[in-house]
């Protein structure tokens, strides 16, 4: 089982114990992280390798957003890395407590990463042609993502579990 965590975050994996499939050919990501395992899976099926189960957590999914909002975010983030970090990681447990987590250094190129990834249609339906489950998990609650974009998007090839009272760490409480 392979995990890939979140901008800015590291060792998150215990936050999505309860949804995790924790099996030799499963590949989970948690929003920037979900860019990364996805990534992978393309990769490894190239390689001709088993993925069996592809999990996305509250993937990053900012394709809708408009080019003022990532030029506002990239400048914030030039402007003041730690308190744009700060404010990032109100916002991914609002509306409820923030979790004790270990953090990695951010970097501009992440976020752009972030911010310009596009999720394609014809690359999920790739890897989910060659045998791949895709499930997506994504919190009604999430307020940093465009969720209800992304639910649309990803309903055509994975399953979706929605989280009515989640926020962008699928908490509920």
């Amino acid at each position: 089982m392979k995990f890939y965590s979140g901008f800015t975050f590291k060792n998150d994996k215990g936050c999505f114990k309860e949804y995790i499939q924790d099996t030799e050919y499963s590949v989970s990501g948690f929003s920037y992280g979900a860019i990364k395992a996805f990534e992978y899976v393309k990769e490894q099926l190239k390689l001709g390798n088993r993925i069996d189960t592809l999990q996305l957590f509250s993937p990053a999914f900012f394709q809708t957003k408009s080019e003022k909002f990532k030029r506002l975010q990239t400048l914030s983030f030039k402007k003041d890395s730690d308190a744009y970090i700060n404010s990032f990681i109100q916002q991914c447990f609002m509306p409820y407590k923030i979790k004790e987590l270990e953090y990695r250094e951010a970097n501009i190129s992440d976020l752009n990463t972030l911010l310009s990834y596009e999720w394609l249609i014809s690359n999920l339906l790739e890897i989910k042609d060659k045998g791949v489950k895709i499930e997506v998990y994504l919190g009604a609650k999430d307020n940093i993502i465009d969720v209800e974009s992304a639910r649309e998007l990803f309903l055509e090839v994975a399953t979706v579990t929605y989280i009515k009272k989640a926020n962008h760490f699928l908490q509920t409480n």
